[in-house]
């Protein structure tokens, strides 16, 4: 019964659930083996739009990690504040020399989600354009406002393990992204200070139920904002990690 109950709580806390504009700045560490290096900074942000959330994602390599392969991102999702849902995504990827820039638009009736997808490719002077459809049933997100939908909702009411499943859709497909709670940790920022946060953990499987993406686990913060106070993911050589070094409420 306790159970059934935070799933019901989970899936009604979205739309109850208001956010403030805010910038949230991260630094991006590197670690393979022994070696432990700051290689980017990345900013996110929420603005409040009217009847919209503007939110926004930029990372980009440091100086020094440039030379070996130089990163400049840009995320964009747009989202209706009263349903909690997104309208409209955008990846613009400028990595190791090549472009790439996704565009998904969202459309709802009743429970199924579609999205009309562009992916434009540039490389070696190259270019190339996709049209694709996806769809999906339910919750569906991106790779942006999934972190929104998870802070929407307050932790403490899910029991450890309890997966949520959600779609999430890419410039070119669909894929399932089940999120749990494993447990509580006490989290060392860059500034030295000590937080405690939930720690969360993201898995990604295409329609067939294969694997896509490694795991991103993710610590959030147990106060109310539920902030992502740190986030680490896989590379084919070493781990990535972004910690939160300073945030509050944009103008400040």
């Amino acid at each position: 019964m306790g159970a059934v109950c935070a799933v019901a709580a989970y899936e009604t806390a979205a739309a109850e659930t208001k956010f403030a504009d805010e910038t949230l700045n991260y630094v991006i560490t590197y670690k393979w083996g022994l070696i432990t290096k700051d290689s980017g900074d990345a900013t996110l942000t929420l603005k409040n739009q009217g009847s919209k959330y503007y939110i926004k994602l930029t990372g980009k390599t440091k100086p020094w990690a440039d030379g070996l392969f130089q990163v400049r991102d840009t995320l964009i999702s747009v989202m209706d504040k009263a349903k909690f849902r997104p309208l409209s995504y955008t990846k613009i990827a400028h990595e190791g020399g090549k472009y790439g820039k996704d565009v998904i638009e969202y459309a709802y009736s009743g429970d199924q989600v579609s999205g009309k997808a562009t992916k434009h490719r540039e490389k070696k002077g190259e270019t190339k354009t996709e049209n694709l459809e996806l769809s999906a049933t339910g919750d569906t997100f991106d790779m942006l406002s999934v972190f929104y939908w998870l802070r929407s909702i307050d932790p403490a009411t899910l029991p450890i393990g309890k997966k949520v499943t959600a779609t999430l859709f890419s410039g070119s497909h669909e894929e399932t992204v089940k999120i749990w709670k494993v447990g509580e940790d006490t989290v060392k920022l860059r500034d030295g200070s000590k937080r405690e946060a939930w720690h969360i953990r993201f898995t990604f499987t295409s329609k067939g139920g294969k694997k896509t993406s490694d795991d991103i686990d993710a610590w959030i913060s147990k106060d109310s904002k539920r902030i992502p106070l740190e986030i680490k993911g896989k590379l084919p050589l070493g781990h990535v990690n972004a910690y939160l070094v300073n945030g509050g409420r944009l103008g400040e």
